[in-house]
């Protein structure tokens, strides 16, 4: 659990509890209080970004139940989200079906379609299955842009406002709150999830999938679950995702951005309940800190020629993917580990 010394468990609800010590209660009560006020004193811009950080990390947090629990290879995320923002355009656009109840079949359809290409998990893995969920990447992509009568091809397809109780979401402080919301649900959820039997499961089919069927787990069952959870998480930040931009087209959806959401979940930690969040915020701050760095470079080397200039943010972050598989493979969650480890000890490692 990471908990000081002589923090002791006297009932098993005490021993599961997430927040245990007066301090951890004290930090979590400033971090809502921060976040449920940074709209009071963030700039647009910020907000902005923060917006991004929120709906990238409810797609992350489905990976990493299906790639950091489960232990199922998935490179084609980025085509669930995309048939989640197609399902709640379609529906609210076309059938003037109210948002959240657009928000919530997105899911279910992005689970479904998830389902679909989780099958041959039973049978294969690894590598195999990697290509499979990339099969679906470029299937889903190829449908939105060939069922143009209701896609709108490759113009792309406007998306309503999004309204819940007569109240129009159209601020990007508007959206903060309800994107924060449901963050704070999605992150909740993950950190349980991995204490329940299903999680146990999970972790037992990455671990060992032969020893986990001989336990008398249902690979079949616990693998298409694992899919469908982290497809249906897809399918919710594609559908923010849509609203909030106003515009989809098939081009947000590329196989580049499903290899940057496997990067993220690397970066942060694979299988760990911080590893989304702090994968996700790196990378997109990171994304942030390129859209200022390439101007300067070419202000500071007006030689430097812009196909050079706009491939400099690839470069970097597969600079950084390396990096981190190199030197800390298990992410910044486990930097975090020993960071805090180091703060308990020093004062006795003389």
């Amino acid at each position: 659990m990471g908990l000081p010394c002589g923090t002791h468990s006297y009932s098993y609800d005490e021993d599961m509890a997430i927040i245990r010590t007066k301090t951890q209660w004290a930090l979590f009560v400033l971090l809502l209080v921060f976040l449920f006020t940074f709209p009071l004193y963030g700039s647009r811009y910020l907000l902005h970004v923060a917006n991004l950080i929120g709906i990238t990390l409810i797609a992350a947090i489905g990976l990493n139940i299906l790639m950091g629990y489960c232990g199922q290879l998935s490179i084609g995320h980025v085509g669930f989200i995309a048939a989640g923002a197609y399902t709640s355009a379609i529906l609210t656009r076309w059938l003037e079906i109210p948002f959240l109840l657009a928000l919530i079949a997105s899911g279910f359809v992005a689970g479904a379609i998830g389902l679909i290409f989780g099958a041959p998990s039973v049978r294969v893995k690894g590598f195999y299955l990697a290509i499979t969920t990339l099969a679906a990447q470029f299937i889903i992509i190829w449908v939105i842009y060939h069922w143009s009568d209701v896609t709108m091809g490759f113009v792309g397809l406007g998306v309503p406002l999004a309204t819940i109780g007569g109240f129009t979401i159209e601020s990007e402080a508007s959206w903060y709150y309800l994107i924060m919301i449901i963050v704070t649900i999605c992150v909740y959820f993950a950190k349980n999830l991995a204490r329940t039997r299903v999680g146990r499961a999970f972790i037992a089919i990455r671990d060992n999938d032969l020893a986990a069927e001989v336990m008398g787990i249902n690979l079949w069952f616990y693998k298409l679950l694992a899919f469908f959870i982290g497809c249906f998480l897809a399918g919710i930040s594609g559908s923010l995702l849509a609203h909030w931009t106003g515009h989809i087209s098939g081009e947000q959806f590329s196989i580049l951005e499903s290899i940057l959401y496997v990067g993220m979940i690397i970066i942060g930690g694979l299988g760990t309940a911080l590893g989304p969040i702090a994968g996700v915020i790196f990378i997109r701050l990171l994304e942030q800190g390129m859209i200022f760095l390439v101007p300067a470079l070419q202000a500071v080397f007006p030689g430097i020629k812009d196909a050079f200039a706009t491939g400099v943010p690839g470069m970097v972050f597969g600079l950084v993917i390396m990096l981190f598989l190199i030197f800390e493979p298990r992410g910044l969650a486990h930097r975090w580990m020993l960071f805090k480890a180091a703060y308990r000890l020093w004062p006795f490692s003389y």
